[in-house]
């Protein structure tokens, strides 16, 4: 007989909820990693390695990229298999994803490594930032296999049925993290060094925590000696298309931010904006974290063919995005001057710059987890052209020529309004076209 998965009659609600609090609060703890590292670089080493580190954060970004391209795609397909009642094909999943991301991710390494300065100088680095940039990164590459194992692990723990593990693993990290930094940076006197140690050191013992739920009894995450299909592996890159432009973006947007704000506002600018994104990437993995909720419970009713249930989910996750988006936006207009205060070494001019400019930048969020929503559910149902098109307007299409023009026509102030703009738009179209198209939602046939 079919033992039935309790995943299929849960009340949706308790079900999302016990998912989407373990999912923002992972998400959130690996954001803080960046933000600590911040903080602790601008008190400890002072605003120049503070611009040195947020331009040295585009690679690490790369390297998260990958693993979540290569993560979410392997897990939307594990846990599609899990639907359908095949475990054996979810086994072969798990381990080609595995071996796969391993396989990219010591390439890439090994490249950035080789061609660091060019990289950096073209990333926004400077004779007076560079040293610093080197001196995190060198660290940073030699260790980027376990970033990119842990956040790997975390996605398919999570689509496993084991959220609070998941999570689990990135507190740990995140503890760990805060703990060592004020350590080399404080006591020790490391520098920007130390900092990068204490990101990997913390990153490998939480890696280590993950590694439990390969003892737990009802584990589907078992490596097998034959697992590569080429077929399997072409819809682990074309699934996870959507989640690596999310990150990969991040990237392309601080090094567009980045040479705009030098552009208009000069080293000010830049540093402003440094403070700006260390916030923005906090917020941003908590939007992400409503998609990665959504995912596994979105792949597996998909799988089981449970279109009832599909489209309440959807549901509840565009609630929860937009009231946490209003949420955000609003503190954010409220108490950006507290916020900027976080990084306090720097000064009054650069703090004021960067308050100001939170004030607009922050009404993006507002449409932002709408967006990342509708991207998610999307790509967990398999609709890959329908997600990547999100994606690709909110972070390339529309973004780039918004950064160009509006400083252009208003003002050097206007540079901030590019993400509301852009992601504003981005949650019209999607309006307009599933008004236009409402059998986009309520069928389950592929993109």
């Amino acid at each position: 007989m079919t033992t039935i998965n309790p995943i299929e009659t849960r009340p949706l609600k308790p079900l999302f909820l016990s998912y989407l609090f373990p999912a923002m609060i992972g998400m959130l703890l690996m954001s803080v990693n960046i933000l600590v590292d911040g903080i602790f670089v601008s008190h400890g080493v002072g605003p120049t390695a503070l611009a040195g580190v947020n331009i040295a954060v585009p690679i690490f970004s790369i390297l998260l990229s990958i693993s979540l391209w290569i993560g979410m795609g392997g897990a939307t397909l594990f846990s599609i298999s899990l639907g359908e009642g095949n475990r054996q094909r979810a086994h072969q999943l798990f381990t080609l994803a595995f071996i796969m991301m391993l396989l990219v991710v010591l390439t890439i390494i090994g490249f950035l490594a080789f061609n660091l300065k060019d990289i950096s100088y073209i990333f926004g680095a400077s004779d007076d930032t560079y040293p610093y940039v080197q001196e995190y990164l060198h660290v940073i590459l030699l260790f980027g296999v376990f970033y990119t194992l842990e956040n790997l692990l975390s996605i398919f723990i999570r689509n496993d049925g084991n959220p609070k593990l998941a999570m689990l693993g990135l507190i740990t990290t995140s503890v760990l993290n805060i703990l060592l930094n004020y350590i080399f940076i404080f006591v020790l006197d490391y520098g920007v060094t130390g900092c990068a140690l204490a990101t990997a050191i913390a990153t490998i013992i939480g890696t280590s925590v993950l590694c439990l739920h390969f003892f737990r009894p009802q584990s589907e995450l078992k490596f097998v000696s034959s697992f590569f299909n080429l077929s399997d592996l072409r819809k682990i890159f074309a699934i996870g298309l959507p989640s690596f432009i999310v990150e990969a973006s991040v990237a392309v947007i601080v090094i567009l931010y980045n040479v705009t704000f030098l552009h208009y506002l000069g080293a000010n600018g830049v540093t402003a904006y440094a403070m700006v994104n260390y916030i923005h990437t906090v917020l941003l993995t908590i939007f992400l974290g409503i998609g990665m909720a959504l995912q596994p419970l979105v792949s597996y009713h998909h799988g089981a063919r449970l279109l009832e249930r599909l489209t309440a989910l959807l549901k509840i996750g565009l609630a929860t995005a937009f009231i946490l988006g209003l949420t955000t936006a609003l503190i954010a207009m409220l108490f950006p001057s507290q916020l900027m205060a976080l990084f306090g070494d720097s000064s009054f001019e650069i703090r004021s710059l960067a308050a100001q400019g939170f004030v607009h930048f922050a009404i993006g969020y507002v449409f932002l987890g709408i967006n990342m929503v509708f991207a998610e559910f999307f790509q967990s149902i398999e609709k890959i052209r329908i997600a990547t098109t999100i994606m690709l307007l909110r972070s390339i299409i529309l973004f780039i020529p918004t950064l160009i023009v509006l400083p252009k026509l208003l003002g050097s102030q206007a540079i901030w309004w590019t993400f509301p703009v852009a992601e504003g738009i981005t949650a019209l179209l999607i309006y307009l076209y599933i008004k236009k198209n409402p059998r986009t939602i309520s069928s389950l046939k592929n993109a």
